[in-house]
């Protein structure tokens, strides 16, 4: 029999969407299941990026340009402009999803057996894309008990080799809400600089900061016009995570005609999520400002109800819509199947995305689990009130 590769034998498994069919399971014995697992928003995909596919003409559907279309990619300059970010059309390529410029990232800058410093517990695919790309993920441990704070900025510099190509940050963060202060992305800065290094930013939750505090970019004024690579997104921005439209951004011209290589390679972004996704840049501020006060109100009444189970860690979010919570049972992958085939309460479970798939060292995150607040608060409610009885009768197992 043939053999597939040692690199496919080692792509993870997502945390997030491998217990899926264990949640169609469930729903098929008629057991309601809360998806506290994924960032899929219950917000409405702003009506003005349904409209435009909607009411489109096209005759034929045809490839666009591999870097996506110029008017498109001039209307995210001027949507860049309006967070004090000053870039062009000529800065950004359009991705399918964020997914797509982060591989390209990836490509870009690494070859195999190059290491990228992230700090974890981090967004999960992120160890995919480096599987595939043959890159080595070295971490920066942060803890629930700081609130998942980074570790001091130099524990980055202990961390640099001659293998290392650069630093990846999720701002803010994904799983744990965490959000970049200005000193932080400043001392980030100087080590990029003085070793060379590119900084990739995943800034696709932007819009998403509480607390009246500001995002910082690592295109804001941080000198870092050479190194920084940011990936973006619609996914969540619009709620349009079925559009597959993102983007990568850099004022470094040789990392844009690299990667437009592999955009070529790929032929294009699709026609009509370009479409919507260029008419959703017209969402007015309103919009934002609902939202952000919904995740708000979410974040908090999660936070609060899980404070109340005992033996329950938590830490609080700055922005995003994911909370890390560690729970007090043996193996949180073990319980989140449990859940899903052979617990409920009243027909009803929940379902969430256990923590070590977000962590690359072995053994950490084993008894946490991420949990999206993307539900209304009061399915939040119950969502923590069916955890707590779970949590009780497992333990009684």
């Amino acid at each position: 029999m043939p053999s597939i590769s040692l690199k496919g034998k080692n792509m993870p498994e997502s945390p997030i969407r491998k217990l899926v069919p264990y949640a169609e399971n469930a729903k098929k014995k008629g057991i309601k299941v809360f998806h506290l697992n994924i960032g899929q928003p219950d917000i409405k995909t702003p009506e003005i990026a349904l409209e435009a596919v909607k009411n489109n003409t096209i005759k034929v559907l045809a490839y666009s340009r591999s870097e996506g279309s110029e008017e498109y990619r001039t209307k995210i300059a001027n949507y860049y402009k309006k967070q004090n970010i000053e870039v062009t059309a000529n800065e950004i390529i359009v991705t399918t999803g964020g997914s797509e410029a982060l591989l390209f990232a990836m490509g870009t800058i690494t070859d195999p057996g190059d290491e990228i410093i992230i700090p974890e517990p981090f967004y999960a695919n992120y160890n995919g894309f480096a599987t595939s790309s043959g890159v080595k993920i070295v971490p920066v441990i942060s803890k629930i008990e700081n609130n998942f704070a980074l570790p001091p900025i130099e524990e980055f510099e202990k961390l640099i080799t001659s293998k290392t190509k650069g630093i990846l940050i999720c701002n803010p963060g994904n799983p744990t809400g965490y959000l970049y202060s200005k000193e932080e992305i400043e001392k980030l800065a100087v080590i990029v600089k003085k070793h060379d290094l590119f900084i990739i930013s995943d800034e696709v939750y932007r819009e998403f900061v509480y607390d009246n505090v500001q995002h910082q970019s690592v295109l804001h004024n941080f000198g870092l016009e050479n190194n920084a690579i940011i990936i973006d997104s619609v996914s969540k921005r619009y709620s349009m995570c079925g559009a597959r439209i993102g983007c990568l951004v850099s004022k470094n011209k040789e990392v844009i005609s690299t990667a437009l290589k592999f955009a070529q390679a790929r032929l294009s972004p699709p026609t009509f999520a370009q479409i919507a996704s260029e008419a959703a840049l017209e969402t007015p501020a309103s919009y934002f400002k609902e939202v952000n006060d919904e995740y708000k109100s979410r974040r908090d009444t999660l936070i609060r109800e899980l404070k109340k189970i005992k033996g329950v860690k938590v830490g609080t979010p700055k922005g995003a819509f994911y909370c890390v919570a560690e729970l007090p049972v043996d193996n949180t992958d073990k319980f989140s199947k449990w859940l899903l085939e052979d617990f409920n309460l009243n027909n009803e479970t929940v379902m969430v995305a256990p923590a070590a798939g977000f962590y690359s060292t072995p053994g950490f995150g084993t008894n946490q689990v991420r949990i999206a607040y993307v539900l209304k608060n009061e399915d939040l409610i119950r969502s923590v009130e069916i955890l707590k009885k779970a949590i009780e009768t497992y333990n009684a197992l």
